[in-house]
């Protein structure tokens, strides 16, 4: 594993309607905020935009002056090398220690070496830990 750590997932509420995430976008790429991971969930009429973002704070603040509906969680997020097994050996891990994962998205563009995995736990912080001792 290259690196865990603990950070802040901003979830943008909004109603699911057709241009929804590209108003939130817009927000963040005119303050020139990279992003890391997004995921887009719809629910009826509402949809939960989750971002993690090159700067969280300056991303919250922008999109809270923009007044959307800004909400932040604790995430993991995992740098892992991209070979058969080690999102096994994660899972694996965090199984020995009796910890849930509650939700997990991860990608590997092609042709590289890692991949980017998000996650949240029923315990993040022992996960931080067992991820730390047990997957270098």
């Amino acid at each position: 594993m290259r690196e865990i750590r603990m950070h802040q997932e901003i979830i943008v509420r909004d109603t699911n309607e057709i241009g929804a995430m590209a108003r939130v976008i817009r927000v963040l790429s005119d303050m020139g905020i990279n992003l890391l991971s997004v995921v887009v969930k719809t629910d009826g009429a509402e949809t939960a935009i989750h971002l993690v973002t090159s700067s969280q704070s300056f991303a919250c603040d922008a999109l809270r002056k923009a007044e959307f509906i800004v909400e932040e969680r604790d995430v993991l997020v995992v740098e892992l090398p991209h070979h058969p097994g080690f999102l096994c050996r994660v899972s694996e891990a965090l199984a020995r220690k009796e910890i849930a994962i509650d939700e997990l998205y991860a990608t590997v563009p092609q042709g590289t070496t890692t991949g980017l995995v998000v996650l949240t736990c029923s315990n993040n912080e022992r996960a931080l830990q067992a991820l730390r001792r047990h997957c270098h």
